[in-house]
């Protein structure tokens, strides 16, 4: 075995992942990639690492925004499985392509599905095989994005992005660009300043940057579910009222609350509104009593966001479910399997007694569910859930593509694999989380962009957590931006790809 020598990253286009691109308004290129290999001279076989135990696997699904009518041009430049989507909007690619009725979205953060098996591999696309963008005619007002999903295998790992700009051509000039930017001396194109770039955390791996919420749109709607039956009385409804209340008080129009409560049946105390006094009044005039029915709950929590007087077509639902008791399981189930179909993202807190299998079950997602374990947990949970639905989606960079690329990856960027937590974390073992990517040329860009090109790659470097608390590494023989750095592990994972 080779002595590790912490080599720097050299982004050549045969180490770098996600070849994202090549955009241009006359062609562009790039690829998306899954192989790994170890800076140690160590065996690698596939996707798999054989020494040291550290696997970084991706897989992605892209589109593009570029106009109507276009299916036919778009499928002709490298993508004959292109879709699409309406609206001027194309599925280029996706790996894996899921089953007729399941979302890639859902498809990738399925547990059922083990991405880090040996037999997924068959359904990622190395780099070589397909470009993530190779668009020609590019126009202003278009825009494309690409949501990378990451999985880590076996042990943690501290995740970077690194990217270069490989290509930043002028391609000459046509006449309507030599009259509005004069002659170029240079050969470098206008296009790289010119296009804007967004990249971000994606919690639920929708394609979508959402800055609140979890749905497509700025506005929210919660529905606050709470249970009232006899055993809340006392402290845990008296908790309830506080945490809950609380949590309306962190909100801001446009977004809206309801509350909803349930014992034996279910009723809505106050619908949807801005108006958020009114909902903190309903959930302080609980009283405790009857029995527990989750399910009735839901259904009255579903109608009110997708049905009820204020609700808003294309919003953020969010329905907040809190139960200490139990409740019948098939029922309780099946109103949140048909409430998450229709879009809506449902967070639950089992306190004390409460049926915690259950309650995980009806959330969203494992992470979508809380436990309480006495009255007075409930005021951090629910700032907890708070954090998550009103801060929505981070933001990692927001610019233009030349600072993206020339300034702010320079020397690799150092990823966060828990945004809830102070400090950067690193990616758990057996994880999924999404990076998404966006380009858009503003509508307003005019002719010093005509017959530009560019060519870039990014890339995910993954390097082992355990006993690396301070991790440190390089790209291009540049320390990454990492908050603390140190030495580096006996293993580490890279993920490669090329044009």
């Amino acid at each position: 075995m080779s002595q590790d020598t912490n080599d720097t990253i050299g982004l050549s286009r045969r180490k770098v992942l996600a070849g994202l691109g090549a955009v241009g308004v006359a062609s562009a290129g790039a690829g998306l990639g899954t192989t790994a290999y170890f800076n140690d001279t160590e065996a690698f076989e596939g996707n798999t690492l054989t020494a040291g135990e550290l696997d970084l696997k991706l897989d992605y699904k892209s589109t593009y925004l570029g106009g109507p009518g276009r299916l036919e041009h778009v499928q002709s430049m490298g993508y004959p499985d292109a879709e699409d989507l309406g609206d001027g909007r194309y599925l280029l690619d996706q790996a894996p392509s899921p089953a007729d009725m399941q979302a890639w979205e859902d498809l990738v953060q399925d547990e059922e599905f083990d991405f880090c098996s040996p037999e997924a591999d068959q359904f990622l696309i190395n780099g070589d095989e397909i470009p993530v963008f190779t668009l020609e005619d590019v126009k202003p007002g278009d825009s494309g994005e690409v949501t990378i999903s990451v999985h880590i295998c076996d042990n943690p790992a501290f995740l970077y992005l690194a990217g270069e700009l490989t290509e930043n051509a002028e391609n000459g000039q046509s006449e309507p660009e030599m009259e509005q930017e004069g002659e170029d001396t240079d050969g470098i194109g206008e296009l790289a300043d010119a296009i804007e770039v967004c990249v971000w955390y994606d919690e639920d791996c929708d394609n979508v940057y959402e800055p609140t919420g979890t749905g497509q749109q700025q506005e929210l709607e919660v529905a606050l579910v709470s249970d009232v039956s006899g055993s809340m009385s006392g402290a845990p409804l008296s908790a309830l009222k506080t945490a809950a209340t609380s949590f309306v008080g962190n909100l801001s129009s446009p977004d809206e609350a309801a509350a909803i409560s349930f014992s034996t049946s279910a009723s809505t105390d106050q619908e949807l509104t801005t108006n958020y006094q009114l909902v903190q009044n309903a959930i302080n005039n609980y009283s405790a009593g009857g029995g527990t029915s989750i399910d009735a709950g839901i259904v009255e929590g579903e109608d009110e966001l997708l049905n009820g007087t204020n609700a808003t077509a294309g919003a953020s639902k969010v329905m907040i479910l809190l139960s200490d008791g139990q409740s019948d399981e098939t029922a309780a189930i099946s109103a949140a399997n048909d409430a998450k179909n229709n879009g809506i993202r449902i967070f639950t807190i089992a306190l004390g007694n409460a049926d915690t299998s259950l309650l995980e079950s009806v959330a969203s997602s494992p992470d979508d569910a809380f436990v309480a374990p006495d009255p007075a947990d409930l005021d951090t949970v629910y700032a907890e859930i708070a954090q998550i639905v009103l801060a929505g989606e981070q933001k990692i960079f927001e610019g233009s593509m030349a600072d993206f690329f020339g300034t702010f990856l320079a020397d690799g960027h150092a990823l966060d694999g828990d945004r809830q937590e102070e400090g950067r974390q690193p990616y758990p073992g057996a994880t999924t989380q999404c990076i998404g990517f966006e380009w858009t040329l503003p509508a307003e860009v005019e002719n010093e962009v005509q017959t530009d090109s560019v060519e870039f790659d990014i890339g995910l470097y993954a390097e082992q957590s355990r006993h690396n608390d301070n991790p440190q590494v390089t790209f291009n023989g540049t320390e990454a931006n990492s908050t603390s750095p140190g030495p580096a592990p006996n293993g580490t994972g890279n993920v490669s790809g090329q044009n």
